[in-house]
Order: structure tokens, then sequence, then C-alpha cells
């Protein structure tokens, strides 16, 4: 079947997919999926690729991305299954993704109910004692050249003193691929130990887990991030164990 003219099988299973994740997602601005086979090949349970391409996708209510897309090879499905429009998948696939989150996502998130409330009460230890953190607001600036600028305003309980910090800072990929950290190039603060920064920053940069972005079925794994101007750029691996249906 030509890529240009993808025949009625096609269109229908496309479009019962597009219907299953949509009904996993809390906002979807726009979603297009594209299944290939043919109708010999879906008797025999073959697909020769799924691509899904997302605009606008909010998933935990507040956590948005500007766009996502999923790539995936040939992929073994159950036939039968497919004859009453579901994509059952006989065993994993592995794919391949790209996701971009804007400067005003990653700011929308950390000032969401959903973040805010784990950034409160944060304990930590700083040279030998235990404080209390209250993250009131934290902003993110993505100047471009691989880096990220974080704003906090917080609050230090045992104290009662109100804080600000701002730190430079370069994204590298851990915790196996699902984590994006930040290695603090310059920080400042009035009164601040490196410490206290290092712990704070920690705490903001744990949000940016590619697993808070999962669509169920479907787990990410990073493989490369580039932080441009306004924009983070996210390459995943991708292993869908089950295609969402409704």
């Amino acid at each position: 079947m030509s890529v240009e003219n993808p025949d009625l099988g096609e269109k229908a299973l496309s479009k019962v997919v597009e219907a299953g994740i949509t009904s996993q997602l809390d906002e979807v601005a726009a979603i297009d999926v594209d299944i290939r086979t043919d109708p010999v090949k879906l008797v025999q349970g073959k697909v020769d690729s799924v691509t899904i391409s997302a605009k606008g996708v909010v998933v935990k209510q507040d956590l948005r991305m500007e766009t996502i897309n999923v790539n995936t090879d040939k992929v073994a499905i159950n036939p039968l299954s497919a004859v009453f429009g579901n994509i059952e998948l006989l065993h994993p696939t592995n794919a391949v993704a790209q996701i971009i989150l804007t400067e005003v996502d990653i700011n929308r998130a950390f000032g969401s109910d959903y973040i805010r409330n784990k950034l409160q009460g944060l304990t930590m230890e700083v040279e030998g004692s235990t404080v209390t953190v209250d993250v009131q607001t934290a902003t993110v600036h993505l100047p471009g050249d691989n880096t990220f600028v974080i704003g906090a305003d917080f609050l230090l309980r045992e104290q009662g003193e109100s804080k600000k910090l701002s730190a430079m800072a370069v994204p590298q990929i851990q915790d196996n691929g699902y984590r994006i950290s930040l290695e603090i190039l310059s920080a400042a603060g009035q009164g601040l130990t490196t410490q206290l920064v290092i712990a704070i920053v920690e705490q903001l940069t744990a949000l940016l887990d590619l697993r808070n972005f999962n669509i169920p079925g479907i787990s990410l794994q990073l493989h490369q991030l580039d932080a441009q101007k306004g924009r983070l750029v996210i390459h995943a691996k991708t292993q869908i164990e089950q295609i969402p249906s409704i």
C-alpha cells in the first residue's frame, strides 16, 4: 500500500488508535496516527509501521508537551483484534520519539498545583542541620547554547526567612535515561550555601522525569536532549507495551 494512498482498513485502525490515545490524555490540540500495512499483512498480524504525531499534549493536568512524535518499526499484532478495530501487540515493540517542551510549557508546569505541592515541605541536610524549604515560585529560562537559567523564591521555615536564588546550568542524562539533571555552572543568592542551592535545583529538576510524561502503555527513555533558545528538544527511545484503545 503506497504512503500517499492508505486504504480504508489503515484509516479505520488509525482513527481507532487516535481515539484510544486521546482518551488517555487530559488534553490534546491535535493528533494524527498513521498505520501502514495492507490487507494480506493485516490478516497475518503484521504492521509495517505506526507513526503517532500530536500537538499540545497535556498529562497530569498541567504537564504540557508542545509536540510529541513516535515512530515504530514493524509491529506484530493480534489479527483477530484488528478485525474489531483494535491494535493488540503480541509483544512489546521498540520505537523512537521526539518531544518538544517550550519554555512556557516548563514554567506552566512549575506553576501548576501538581508541581507546587511537590515543592512544599522539602527537607534536606545542609551543613549538618536539617532545613525545611517551601519553594514559592520557580522559573526556567532557555537562552540557548544548551543551558538552563533557573530562578526560585523560597522560604526557609526554621529561620522564617524568604530567599532568592538564580543558577545557570547545563542539562545531563541520569537514571538510565529517565531523568534530566542539571550541572550547575554558576549560582547566586544572598546568604545561601552551595549545598542548599544544589539541593533546591535537584528538587526542581527531579520534576523533569520522563516518567511524568508517559502515556499509558508507552514508556519513554531519554537518549539525547538539546536546550535550544526557548525550547527543550528531547530525543527518547520508546518501548510500547500496548497501544492505548478506548
